[in-house]
């Protein structure tokens, strides 16, 4: 009887001991999977802050000379788009919602460009920075999807550390996400020196914010034939060309020659009545 007594505390031990445990086992099974919750729910995406201050950083960047390949598997390097304006988007092909309207939102503005500038004022050149899946053949087909078919506009493609450089130059934030990946909206001006210009963001925008800043590049920059007949007329055109919102054109105003032919008018008028005038006291005087 005393050794069934003794032996029941210590069953009753070891009872607890193993409720200890499997308590202490639910409790840190319980921990993670709140932990994982918990990473299941955080917030995914782009520090829009930090993003847009990454990106105007580069403003002013010169752009490093960078080996790629475009859509027909033709090598192609960066300083071979110096000598004009370049426009760089970044996009991935496998992308079915903010990339392809990204293009169709710059293929219009740059129609308007072309139209304004003519189809070798500026150049063009699409980026795929999925650099696992964004083969030429990819970006040839991609390019054939979303009807790209204007003239000096290249799709190109290159290598992980090329593309990280790339975007890195050009302040292009991207990472992968369960979508694909997240980044910036971002299209980019770049001058014909090679360095950073002008960023659009946004997916969907007005031709203008294109049109407007190759303005610049193309007639004002510093180096333009300012005492030439040819600098003379891309003055003027600088100053003529008006977007029209209802055919999302740009067109050639002629009001400003019109202000101007008033003005001279207004001007000689009052000088003739000036001269005239004076002609007549002049004549008065020496008549006495």
């Amino acid at each position: 009887m005393s050794r069934r007594v003794l032996r029941r505390p210590a069953a009753r031990r070891t009872a607890r001991v193993l409720l200890s445990l499997l308590f202490l086992v639910s409790l840190l099974f319980l921990v993670a999977a709140g932990a994982d919750a918990r990473a299941d729910t955080a917030p995914q995406g782009l520090d829009e802050k930090a993003a847009l201050a990454y990106s105007q950083a580069a403003l002013g960047r010169r752009v490093a000379d960078l080996a790629f390949v475009d859509a027909a598997g033709q090598a192609v390097r960066g300083d071979d788009f110096r000598g004009k304006p370049l426009v760089v988007n970044m996009i991935y092909t496998a992308c079915f919602h903010t990339c392809p309207l990204i293009v169709q939102t710059l293929y219009r503005a740059v129609e308007a460009a072309q139209d304004t500038f003519g189809a070798d004022g500026f150049t063009v050149v699409t980026v795929g920075f999925d650099s696992d899946n964004d083969t030429p053949a990819r970006m040839r087909a991609y390019a054939r999807s979303q009807g790209v078919d204007l003239p000096a506009w290249r799709f190109l493609t290159a290598d992980q550390a090329t593309i990280k450089r790339m975007a890195a130059d050009v302040g292009f934030v991207f990472f992968p996400s369960p979508r694909g990946f997240d980044h910036l909206a971002q299209t980019t001006l770049i001058d014909a020196d090679g360095r950073v210009y002008r960023h659009i963001y946004g997916s969907d925008f007005d031709p203008p914010a294109l049109v407007e800043p190759l303005k610049d590049l193309i007639y004002g920059r510093p180096n333009a034939q300012t005492g030439t007949l040819t600098g003379l007329i891309d003055r003027i055109r600088l100053f003529c060309t008006l977007y029209d919102p209802r055919t999302e054109r740009y067109r050639f105003s002629y009001s400003v020659f019109i202000g101007i032919a008033i003005g001279f008018i207004i001007l000689a008028t009052g000088a003739a009545l000036l001269i005239r005038g004076w002609l007549r006291q002049w004549r008065v005087g020496r008549s006495m």
